[in-house]
């Protein structure tokens, strides 16, 4: 079994940018892959970025070139830069293992002025 926990969100101005962490525990050894995904409000929840166990990345359109996934043997990154409005949502860090899929319980990201 695996647990995450997200930290690092809070309120930014656009154009800045915040650094969000996920720390793993449990089962880490059996961890092939880690995410993160947000949600906002009134929509469904949407892949931001992944990064698998060997170091391949994958972002989403809306967010490339502004974000940086990354990992170490028990924490997920995720550095967010320049951002914008629409990137208010809350986001979730997952974990993809051979025991199935965990998620955490979300950290608010609110870009506003």
């Amino acid at each position: 079994q695996v647990q995450l926990v997200e930290s690092g969100g809070g309120l930014v101005q656009p154009g800045g940018s915040l650094r969000l962490s996920c720390a793993a525990s449990g089962m880490i050894a059996s961890i092939y892959a880690m995410g993160w995904y947000r949600q906002a409000p009134g929509k469904q929840r949407e892949l931001v970025a992944t990064i698998s166990r060997e170091g391949l990345t994958n972002y989403a359109d809306s967010v490339k070139g502004r974000v940086t996934i990354s990992k170490d043997k028990n924490t997920s990154y995720l550095q967010m830069n320049s951002l914008k409005p629409e990137d208010t949502a809350v986001y979730y860090c997952n974990a993809f293992s051979s025991l199935g899929t965990s998620w955490g319980q979300g950290t608010q990201v609110t870009v506003s002025s």
